[in-house]
């Protein structure tokens, strides 16, 4: 159960991040559109988990791993946007979101 602090945090973050996905997506995500679909943090405001979905790039994987391996650039900015809002950055965990894949799939079960 989220508490209503979490829930504006999770909404914040969710926010900055798709500003920062558009604003650097040259250099971060290689021209692919990368699209920030759920934030939950954690109770203790220090973890958050960041799912995404991409897409529009040459190769998803590739757009995925560079932006995991650049997890601390990307938290270094989202600590300038949000230093006056939050005491602590959590550490971000982000995670591909393959719901609409499933829904695809099961979509097209349903169909035959």
């Amino acid at each position: 159960m989220s508490s209503l602090r979490q829930k504006k945090i999770n909404a914040l973050i969710k926010q900055e991040l798709s500003i920062i996905f558009r604003e650097e997506t040259r250099t971060l995500c290689k021209g692919a559109m990368v699209t920030v679909t759920n934030v939950n943090i954690s109770p203790d405001m220090t973890y958050c988990k960041v799912f995404l979905s991409i897409f529009g790039g040459k190769d998803n994987n590739e757009v995925f791993d560079n932006i995991t391996k650049n997890n601390h650039y990307v938290r270094g900015i989202l600590g300038k946007r949000l230093g006056k809002s939050l005491r602590r950055i959590p550490e971000l965990d982000f995670r591909i979101d393959d719901s609409i894949d499933y829904a695809n799939k099961i979509d097209e079960l349903l169909k035959q």
